[in-house]
């Protein structure tokens, strides 16, 4: 089972990757240093469960990425 997040930790998060996804990393602590200065949130406990979703999300993505790399890879060597 997964982790149960509030909707205002994710809308913050995915806010925060539609304007600056080229700032953010699979690293928590600098992620949560750009939260810290990307917003005014002035809670810790909110600021460090939008860093670790933002973390979350960018090691999916990174994942994704790796796969269709894979895929790509592997249909150009069959492709030739």
């Amino acid at each position: 089972m997964g982790k149960v997040r509030p909707r205002i930790v994710k809308r913050l998060a995915r806010e925060l990757l539609e304007l600056y996804g080229d700032k953010f990393t699979t690293d928590f602590e600098t992620n949560k240093k750009l939260v810290k200065e990307l917003t005014n949130i002035t809670s810790k406990r909110l600021r460090n469960r939008v860093a670790g979703y933002i973390t979350h999300l960018m090691k999916i993505k990174m994942q994704q990425q790796a796969t269709l790399e894979a895929a790509e890879e592997a249909s150009l060597k069959s492709g030739s």
